[in-house]
């Protein structure tokens, strides 16, 4: 028994790490974000293999891209397109009053895990919800598996727009148990329809969810 929590404690571990590297590289590239770069080149040499490959292209893509064209595009990518959205809860619910649901369910878990939201920062925001798993894997896994066909869904439309952010997506996943048969079925769902659109119900988000500051364009 005492040997199976220590490994357990080990996967915890490393699973916290990367969702950590993860989490910053989806973040706004600001004036930190080489610093950025350099900490999640070097949590990469200590994962697995397939979350550590994606996360090395994506690291060495970014480091030769100059910050001011790397901004543009992190921009382009995630404030205008809603097929690249970084809110999860938008892949669930869409613009519909269930969303303000799901939002505040996001901040009673984190609050109940004693973990407060910069001002700036909104629960659903997958940079977020990557550092909050970071503090808390078990409750972590619990989130980004109940968001599971959402993110696969966005990872495979930034793989298909040939965005270097798919690396990170891939990274994330290669944390995630594989795509079950109600998870596949979501996606196809998802994928074929799209989220649902009932345009109501959203307050207090609606005037900040889906179109962040493109000076800040997403949580640091």
């Amino acid at each position: 028994m005492k040997r199976k929590n220590t490994r357990t404690a080990r996967t915890e571990s490393w699973l916290a790490n990367a969702w950590q590297a993860q989490s910053l590289l989806l973040a706004y590239p600001d004036e930190e974000y080489e610093q950025h770069l350099t900490l999640a080149a070097r949590v990469a040499a200590t994962l697995p293999d397939p979350v550590a490959r994606p996360l090395l292209g994506f690291v060495a893509h970014a480091g030769q891209t100059a910050a001011e064209d790397l901004a543009t595009t992190y921009v382009a990518t995630f404030d205008h397109r809603k097929r690249c959205c970084l809110y999860l809860t938008y892949y669930a619910h869409g613009d519909t009053r269930k969303r303000g649901i799901g939002l505040l369910r996001l901040k009673q878990t984190y609050a109940a895990a004693g973990w407060r939201l910069g001002d700036d920062e909104l629960p659903d925001h997958l940079a977020v919800v990557l550092e909050f798993a970071a503090t808390d894997p078990a409750a972590g896994t619990r989130l980004l598996t109940g968001h599971r066909a959402g993110l696969e869904l966005l990872r495979l439309a930034l793989n298909d727009d040939g965005s270097p952010w798919a690396q990170v997506l891939d990274s994330v996943s290669a944390t995630l148990p594989a795509l079950a048969g109600n998870d596949r079925e979501a996606v196809m769902r998802l994928a074929a329809q799209g989220p649902p659109e009932e345009q109501v119900g959203l307050d207090p988000y609606a005037s900040t969810v889906f179109l962040p500051d493109p000076v800040v364009g997403g949580p640091r």
